[in-house]
């Protein structure tokens, strides 16, 4: 997953370890073993249970070692310690301050430290200047910074491999960052592939050179997934410096040197390139301000692995379609070659006054994400993109999306009031505003969230005094 963005966590999969133990029950060493985590760091993954995206703790072994050393890598215990009592939304450092008891004066050098590592973030305010902090999640956040620049103190080699085998042996955090039906990135259809009549109903939002055109800010960096890939020895022939950054998420990757500010001319040749390689651009899951456009190869995207590995609907489909001209079709296999996601199967088919029978390809509708690569790949013109049946559904903002997210995994209200502070009003502004958007029966069980969370701390001082 790679960006102020996002961008994939990679490459080829082994085996799980757990396969070789019947209905996941690991040998007694290996249960004693997956005790063995220092308690700042166990109430650092607790802490992150009450975010959008975890870090579960996987079953496999080797798995698990991984997670601890991506732990241990990217915080000291001081640091995890900290990390654990920080909030989720933006908060200012003489609230933090009071909030942890600790003086301005030294949490401010602490904070800073983090963001350097890219495990706290913070926003600037434009004209204050006043900054604000939260602690980031795994995506995006601490994984993609962590191998987004070439140099710093982070073992980039080590890192990798601790990332590859918590990834990769295991499930658990495939299920929770691309789980549910709110999922982080969505498609963007190539626009050179779509068809030739006019499409008037293309949205600016659908439109990648829209969605960075429009920004307010670009920066550009290395991908996580190939930079990753390159340490494990896997790394493919794609652009490395590629992941755009945009608007927020742009101005904190620039601030802490996470990549480099570009102008938006530099980023739209980006765009432009990526497509001449093959790849397929994935935005923020939102319409509005989005924060990332990443450009991802099938070999090395961890969303797109998602996909076509373990089965999740892990990137949100464009809402367009290839559709064949089967008289200019050559049956060479260009398209499916070309699919990051595995979604196009050439099979036999008979035509009309030819001997040998040919082959065509039939797509897979419910795997395909609508971006195009095929059509982009076929050098007959046989594939062109056009609106598909259904549309995705998109949240409007950052707000909505964490909204739903929260939701489908039942923590709205540790969302809402966050251990108890308030989250300010113009965020709980825009979240009545993305409730109130919500299914009929969805708005019955956010209800039912926000109203258990009252029940269980009114439950909770009644025990004070029993």
């Amino acid at each position: 997953m790679g960006r102020g963005s996002l961008g994939g966590i990679a490459a080829t999969c082994h085996p799980p370890e757990r396969d070789r133990h019947p209905a996941n029950v690991l040998p007694v060493w290996v249960m004693g073993h997956l005790g063995r985590l220092k308690d700042e760091y166990r109430d650092l993954v607790d802490r992150l249970q009450s975010g959008t995206v975890a870090l579960p703790e996987p079953k496999d072994p080797r798995a698990w070692e991984g997670w601890k050393e991506i732990l241990e890598i990217l915080f000291t215990p001081a640091e995890a310690d900290l990390a654990s009592r920080l909030p989720f939304r933006p908060m200012t450092l003489e609230r933090l301050s009071r909030r942890l008891g600790i003086p301005a004066a030294e949490l401010a050098p602490r904070l800073d430290a983090m963001c350097d590592k890219g495990v706290v973030m913070d926003l600037v305010h434009p004209k204050s200047g006043r900054a604000s902090y939260l602690l980031a999640p795994p995506v995006v956040g601490f994984f993609e910074y962590s191998l987004m620049r070439a140099k710093d103190s982070i073992p980039k080699k080590r890192m990798a491999e601790a990332l590859h085998a918590y990834t990769h042996g295991d499930e658990a955090f495939a299920r929770e960052a691309f789980g549910g039906d709110t999922v982080i990135g969505r498609a963007l259809v190539n626009e050179t592939a779509l068809a030739d009549d006019p499409l008037p109903d293309v949205l600016d939002w659908e439109r990648a050179t829209s969605v960075v055109g429009e920004a307010r800010a670009w920066a550009v960096s290395l991908c996580y997934c190939r930079h990753k890939a390159e340490h494990l020895g896997q790394a493919c022939g794609a652009p490395v410096e590629i992941c755009l950054s945009l608007n927020g998420g742009a101005e904190f990757v620039a601030r802490r040197g996470f990549g480099r500010p570009i102008e938006r001319s530099e980023a739209l040749e980006v765009l432009h390139a990526s497509r001449e390689s093959g790849l397929v651009q994935i935005a923020d899951n939102v319409q509005n301000r989005p924060t990332f456009v990443c450009n991802c190869c099938g070999c090395c995207c961890e969303q797109l692995h998602g996909v076509s590995t373990w089965g999740l609907a892990a990137v949100n489909p464009s809402g367009f379609r290839p559709r064949r001209d089967a008289a200019l079709c050559a049956g060479c296999s260009r398209c499916a070659r070309a699919c990051p996601v595995a979604a196009i199967e050439m099979v036999p088919e008979r035509r009309a006054a030819a001997q040998k029978t040919a082959l065509a390809p039939r797509i897979d509708e419910d795997t395909c994400i609508g971006c195009g690569v095929c059509a982009g790949a076929c050098h007959k013109g046989a594939l062109r993109m056009a609106r598909g049946p259904v549309r995705p559904r998109v949240p409007s903002n950052s707000v909505e999306k964490v909204v739903r997210m929260a939701l489908e995994r039942n923590q709205l209200a540790d969302l809402l009031f966050d251990e108890g502070e308030g989250l300010g009003s113009r965020f709980l502004h825009h979240a009545v505003r993305a409730l109130t958007r919500l299914p009929p029966a969805q708005k019955v069980l956010a209800a039912e969230q926000v109203r258990s969370r009252f029940v269980r701390a009114a439950l909770a001082r009644f025990r004070e005094f029993a």
